[in-house]
């Protein structure tokens, strides 16, 4: 079809405009799916995330019921075709039985509606954290207390990982035998046992790091084929941290978050280690200069994320030591390609002017952060305003600033934990 000078003038000018207005062809559409649990009704919340504004809209049917009560944690199998919903359950208060938790599993629609499947149940108790391993292939689950059997005892209340098998085509999960340990009946475990009261676990490389808050160590366990965890020679990991919250790894480094108030730093610290190699595979090593401090007037960081790119640090702070600005927040260190060190945003090993804005707010009580795979936005989930709050994200200086059109988004009941998918396949 050809068009008359009219209908050429018509297009040219519609195109003009449509630039102008900073739409394109590519802007509009959805680049991600949030899924964002929430205890207050048991339910996971859905968003759709806009690639040109990075505004949220919540998918059709949104919120789901989790399945479960008690839901805290979330894992995704590559591709985003199955979500595993960790709810934790509760325990028996009074004349109140117990619920025990138990691991979700939904399939995901296209348009990113969840439909339940089925549920599973760990081999510990009260799970508290999931990952899938890189390959897609396996699922981790946290328990906080391993089964204490005659068989295999527990009497210093070792948390455990029960490891999972995917079904690629279902979704669905296959236990994972402990082919290291047998119980005293020459049994195989079905459970591979870590620290005291884990709360947190990620992967890096082929090592699989968890943080105990009984003891304050770290349990490295190596990543080997069919699902097998195994002890390293550094079996467990001592810190020195006052009180561990979170993990999280880039590369060969690893950065654990201490919320301990010190005197040099009331609003905690950081602490970051190398990955050892070799015959000391899994082994975390100190980096020169130790521990980071946060943020001044910072307090209570729950959190930790390093963006895609491996370039910045982002630690959310739930509380505030400013009386004028009482405000939740996210501190940002840029990561040195190099050594792994860590320094305020702006600032480098050769010094400079912290960059203004940091720490940034967000909504209140802070739980969760992710990024949308192309590298534009972040979002928090709130725990105490029932918020998702989002930011456009510098993917060169890692500056945070807000969306260009609105930043704060209602989402389900007291919210705890979210997970990003960029597509459904």
């Amino acid at each position: 079809m050809r068009l008359s000078r009219v209908g050429r003038f018509s297009l040219a000018l519609v195109v003009s405009v449509a630039i102008g207005l900073g739409i394109t062809a590519c802007g509009g559409g959805t680049v991600a799916y949030i899924w964002v649990l929430g205890t207050q009704y048991n339910q996971v919340g859905a968003f759709k995330v806009d690639n040109y504004s990075g505004n949220l809209t919540q998918v059709v049917g949104s919120p789901f019921s989790s399945n479960g009560t008690n839901p805290i944690a979330l894992a995704i199998k590559p591709g985003g075709r199955y979500v595993y919903v960790v709810n934790k359950g509760v325990p028996a208060a009074g004349t109140t039985a117990a619920t025990p938790g138990n691991i979700a599993l939904f399939s995901v629609g296209g348009d990113g509606t969840l439909t339940f499947q089925q549920t599973y149940t760990s081999r510990g108790s009260t799970p508290v954290w999931a990952t899938v391993s890189s390959d897609g292939n396996y699922l981790y689950v946290l328990d906080t207390l391993y089964p204490d059997t005659p068989e295999y005892p527990n009497p210093n209340g070792l948390g455990d990982i029960t490891v999972f098998a995917i079904d690629n085509n279902t979704g669905r999960l296959q236990l994972v035998p402990n082919q290291q340990f047998k119980d005293s009946n020459q049994t195989q475990l079905t459970f591979f046992p870590v620290g005291k009261v884990p709360t947190m676990m990620r992967v890096s490389n082929s090592c699989l790091f968890t943080i105990n808050t009984g003891d304050q160590t770290v349990t490295p366990l190596a990543v080997g084929t069919s699902g097998q965890l195994t002890i390293t020679a550094n079996s467990t990991i001592t810190t020195g941290a006052g009180k561990l919250t979170s993990i999280s790894t880039n590369g060969n480094y690893v950065y654990l978050t201490d919320a301990a108030a010190t005197a040099d730093s009331p609003g905690g610290r950081i602490l970051p280690y190398t990955v050892g190699a070799g015959s000391s595979a899994c082994s975390l090593n100190t980096l020169t200069g130790g521990p980071v401090n946060n943020l001044p007037l910072t307090s209570n960081p729950v959190y930790s994320m390093t963006d895609n790119k491996g370039k910045t640090l982002y630690v959310l702070n739930r509380s505030s030591l400013d009386p004028n600005n009482p405000t939740s927040s996210i501190s940002a260190f840029t990561i040195d390609p190099t050594t792994g060190k860590l320094f305020v945003l702006g600032t480098g090993a050769g010094g400079g002017t912290p960059l203004p804005g940091n720490p940034y707010a967000t909504g209140s009580g802070p739980v969760c952060m992710v990024e949308d795979p192309t590298n534009q936005w972040v979002y928090t989930s709130n725990n105490i305003d029932n918020t998702l709050t989002g930011k456009r994200i510098n993917s060169v200086s890692g500056e945070l600033g807000p969306l260009p059109r609105n930043s704060t988004f209602p989402t389900v009941g007291q919210p705890t934990c979210m997970a990003l998918s960029g597509s459904v396949n």
